[in-house]
């Protein structure tokens, strides 16, 4: 199925994206905008939110920007009916929102860590079921979570950002067989994203000496947008983004323990970056920092980060590329038959 073919009775999809102002959202608009959807955009920061307007409607597509804090359900809720009330029923919901602090956890405030985990993980919680309850009864529609490779592996320094997300695949997983059962033709999917280049690393509360930074290869924020592009038009359980997210998902299951031991230096370190950590530097953890300014897509990396992954673009066409091999041992077989024969005669 194309993007541009998956809205209801010929009409513009209509997509709604959380943590749309910056980062990975903001290029998943871009995304969708290509293909003419019609995108609710949410977020906290006023300024980034008509940035990602902008881009949308320079690109083709129409949007609308609604500030809204998905830790609060309430909120969600409101923001579901107006996207339905001003541009139609909702057929993709993706679920980006998140805040992290960098530190140990013996350093946080248990007030952060909640925070952390009403964002990142119930954020997603109150967007699915606010998308739920109006998919449902359409017997359509498709939620996209948008995860992490430290939802399976987690890392140092990251403690409560990593539990959300492990909590953001256990609770996909349960509600996935729930809707099954249901005999549901609702969709959700998972897309686990490697380390990404976007302003995070601006704005994520900070309790080290060190200003933090993506773990491993680094990929710029269209890739993701891509993969979750992909992920709301065709019925995939789970997309991994990049050979680290890969190595992590099966490293976890070939020797837990081992990698345990590997990742609390390698990981620690690799977190930080060798910029002195300002701690009069404002961050995003309780208030947006886009509400004055536009952050944009990407974060500081762009000289580091890769605009392609051959992992990604083996997994998404894995289909055809499966076909063509089968279709080429077949022409050998074909060929090595015929040749046989051709010697007896």
């Amino acid at each position: 199925m194309s993007p541009a073919d998956s809205g209801h009775n010929g009409r513009s999809e209509v997509v709604v994206i959380t943590g749309a102002s910056a980062g990975v959202g903001r290029a998943t608009a871009r995304e969708f905008a290509r293909y003419g959807a019609k995108i609710g955009l949410i977020a906290r920061g006023r300024e980034g939110l008509e940035g990602a307007k902008r881009d949308v409607e320079q690109l083709g597509g129409q949007a609308i920007t609604i500030e809204c804090d998905v830790a609060d359900p309430n909120a969600v809720e409101a923001a579901a009916e107006r996207v339905e009330k001003e541009l139609g029923p909702i057929d993709i919901w993706v679920n980006n929102a998140m805040v992290s602090v960098y530190g140990p956890f013996l350093r946080m405030s248990l007030d952060d860590f909640k925070h952390i985990t009403e964002v990142t993980y119930l954020g997603q919680v109150y967007g699915t079921k606010a998308a739920l309850k109006r998919m449902i009864p359409r017997d359509r529609g498709t939620i996209v979570q948008v995860s992490s490779a430290l939802g399976f592996r987690s890392i140092p320094l990251q403690s409560a950002y990593c539990g959300a997300k492990h909590a953001v695949d256990g609770f996909t997983e349960s509600l996935r067989t729930e809707l099954i059962h249901m005999g549901s033709k609702v969709h959700v999917s998972v897309v686990a994203l490697p380390g990404v280049n976007t302003p995070q690393f601006e704005w994520t509360k900070n309790l080290m000496p060190t200003e933090g930074q993506p773990v491993g290869k680094i990929y710029q924020p269209e890739v993701p947008a891509r993969a979750i592009v992909y992920a709301a038009h065709h019925k995939r359980k789970q997309i991994l983004i990049g050979y680290p997210t890969v190595e992590s998902f099966v490293g976890e299951r070939v020797n837990s323990e081992l990698l345990d031991h590997y990742i609390a230096d390698v990981a620690w370190e690799g977190s930080l970056s060798d910029i002195p950590h300002d701690p009069e530097r404002p961050n995003n953890l309780y208030e947006p920092q886009d509400r004055d300014r536009d952050m944009g897509a990407h974060g500081r990396f762009d000289n580091q980060a890769t605009d392609h992954s051959f992992q990604l673009w083996f997994n998404l066409n894995r289909g055809w590329l499966a076909l063509a091999g089968t279709s080429v041992a077949l022409a050998l077989t074909a060929a090595g038959v015929t040749s046989r024969y051709a010697s007896r005669s």
